[in-house]
């Protein structure tokens, strides 16, 4: 949503007038203020956006007769509506992996999505392996397009310390930034590391940064602490949290390579980051990954510690190995711009 906004400011077409609901950048903060919240504080924040999404978004559609809705939550509004609908399904989690949520909350929600996608409505996602999957789901009850996502522009400046207080050296760290949730596959990516140690000849450390999983029985970060406590990896290890923009701009500028173990990911905004600040990517065999990074980045086969080992080393021992990926993925990253992200919207919207 908040790189949407930006790009349709950047880069405006002539016969487009774009109508924001709210403030892009207030509502982001927002949005990501809820993992702070308590139980009470979310189900309000769920049931003013129910509120919001039913009942207030038709009534502003009523008042500005837009030619085209975008609702990029993947939910658009039940309401009979007057005007063409793009909306945005990321990825198919909740078809694909029921046992990551709630019975009631999965049956909620899915069930939100169907009935909003009724009438004119067309639905968006961010890869061809995603569109396949939904469709497995949606069948043909609308038309599904894909279009690629593009990376957060971290224009701000990077935190100088921020290595140095954690006594980090430049390139002497493989890293990764995301939650711990259970399919981003962390407890294997530090097995993985484990063995990799051994057998280098040249040992960096492993940066795991980000928070908790979003929900108590599929947050693998207690599994990541019991195993670098077993394997004793205190001080090869490093859990920083939730970090600021400053210092994760530190974190890819100064990382040896970036490891992205997931088992599913609809897109892999972090391969595209990574690419940005020049660093080569180790990544799983997930098709989206694969379609993502294409032959710009080094995968190994999913699920195995062994092979995702056996890269670690060969990136390490292989410079112009590592090279070539560096200026691969540079090459790869200009597929994903912002421009491209925003043309493609353009397009779509005037179709309509």
């Amino acid at each position: 949503m908040l790189e949407l906004a930006k790009a349709a400011r950047k880069y405006p077409h002539p016969d487009i007038e774009w109508i924001f609901t709210h403030d892009p950048e207030e509502q982001a903060s927002i949005k990501k203020d809820l993992g702070h919240r308590t139980k009470l504080q979310k189900l309000n924040y769920h049931l003013d956006y129910f509120r919001w999404k039913q009942f207030q978004l038709p009534d502003l559609v009523k008042k500005y007769k837009p030619d085209v809705l975008v609702c990029l939550d993947f939910v658009s509004p039940a309401a009979s509506l007057p005007c063409k609908r793009l909306t945005v399904i990321h990825d198919a989690f909740f078809w694909q992996m029921p046992e990551n949520y709630p019975k009631w909350w999965r049956n909620y929600f899915l069930n939100l999505i169907r009935k909003g996608l009724l009438e004119n409505t067309h639905v968006l996602t961010t890869t061809d392996y995603s569109k396949n999957c939904l469709q497995q789901y949606l069948g043909n009850s609308c038309p599904i397009s894909v279009v690629y996502q593009t990376s957060k522009a971290m224009t701000g400046a990077a935190d100088v310390h921020f290595l140095q207080k954690n006594d980090l050296s430049t390139k002497d760290y493989f890293l990764h930034i995301g939650t711990f949730d259970r399919r981003k596959n962390l407890p294997l990516l530090v097995q993985a590391f484990a063995t990799y140690l051994k057998q280098s000849k040249d040992p960096k450390k492993l940066v795991l940064a980000g928070g908790a999983g979003q929900s108590h029985q599929l947050n693998d970060l207690p599994e990541v602490n019991r195993l670098i406590g077993n394997l004793g990896l205190e001080k090869e290890v490093l859990l920083p949290g939730y970090l600021s923009d400053a210092e994760i701009k530190a974190l890819y500028q100064g990382a040896f390579a970036y490891v992205f173990p997931s088992t599913n990911e609809g897109f892999g905004i972090p391969i595209l980051e990574a690419m940005n600040f020049g660093l080569p990517v180790i990544h799983s065999d997930q098709p989206a990954l694969v379609e993502v990074a294409a032959a710009a980045a080094l995968a190994f086969q999913t699920n195995s510690p062994a092979d995702l080992t056996e890269k670690m080393i060969l990136l390490e021992e292989d410079e112009t190995l590592r090279m070539n990926l560096i200026l691969q993925g540079k090459e790869r990253v200009k597929e994903f711009t912002a421009e491209k992200f925003i043309n493609a919207f353009h397009r779509l919207i005037l179709s309509a």
